[in-house]
């Protein structure tokens, strides 16, 4: 099957089992956030899962071919995007468990069956729209809460999952306060939460948090995980994520 590489786009090697993605070298690209997160995701064979926000399909690529996970479905506002995500699943020849959908998340009632989903996932827009001088570009909207805010990620997540199932997510520590407040407003638990620190004696810039629908008051704190060497290369951490052939092994 020949898939459409635009001039504008590249085809970069994911490094995990022969999976690959298409990019656009002038847009927003995935970084080791996405990565993180994907692996950070418990999903069990059988289980069907939905990423809010899924960019280039970085996360439902890895996910599929990292797990036994039933389907996975990425939800992107941008059609742009989407479409490059949709060419890089075809790319991979997951097409019969991945499925990419163009739509606004806060639409997702109308066309998705609610209370109905294992697993979701969500890699969301960090920052604030507050100063965005283009609010239209691609990169703007996968930065900033321009097309979603926290609160709507939050409460989609919340009214997808079945009772009992696990929402995954990648933030900033400074907004913490907000996500488990917002959270338990959508009867979601907080259960694990592992801080990501750029180097040992770095203060964490990011952090991967799962919830339980309806579960129990009970936070665990993970062991920290540590992106580079004093080097700048990778430390061991990373490189065992990267290699590693199954979800949720850190």
């Amino acid at each position: 099957m020949d898939i459409e590489i635009k001039d504008n786009e590249r085809i970069d090697d994911l490094q995990v089992n022969g999976l690959r993605i298409i990019q656009d070298t002038g847009g927003f690209c995935f970084g080791v956030d996405a990565v993180l997160l994907a692996n950070f995701t418990k999903a069990k064979a059988g289980e069907r899962v939905v990423d809010l926000g899924t960019g280039t399909g970085i996360i439902p690529i890895l996910i599929a071919g990292k797990s036994s996970a039933a389907s996975v479905l990425g939800v992107e506002i941008q059609a742009e995007v989407a479409d490059m995500a949709r060419r890089s699943v075809e790319l991979n020849g997951l097409e019969e468990r991945v499925e990419i959908i163009n739509m606004d998340i806060k639409d997702i009632p109308t066309r998705l069956q609610l209370n109905t989903f294992h697993v979701v996932t969500s890699n969301p827009p960090y920052m604030h729209p507050a100063g965005v001088k283009n609010p239209n570009d691609k990169k703007a909207i996968s930065r900033h809460e321009i097309m979603c805010s926290l609160e709507d990620v939050i409460c989609m997540a919340s009214r997808l999952l079945m009772s009992g199932g696990k929402f995954f997510m990648v933030h900033r520590p400074t907004r913490l306060a907000d996500i488990i407040c917002l959270a338990r407003s959508y009867k979601l638990e907080p259960k694990q939460i592992r801080f990501v620190h750029p180097s040992a004696g770095k203060s964490p810039n990011m952090m991967l948090i799962q919830f339980t629908k309806g579960g129990k008051p009970e936070l665990k704190i993970l062991e920290p995980l540590y992106i580079y060497e004093a080097s700048g290369e990778y430390t061991r951490q990373i490189r065992d994520i990267y290699s590693s052939e199954s979800i949720g092994v850190i």
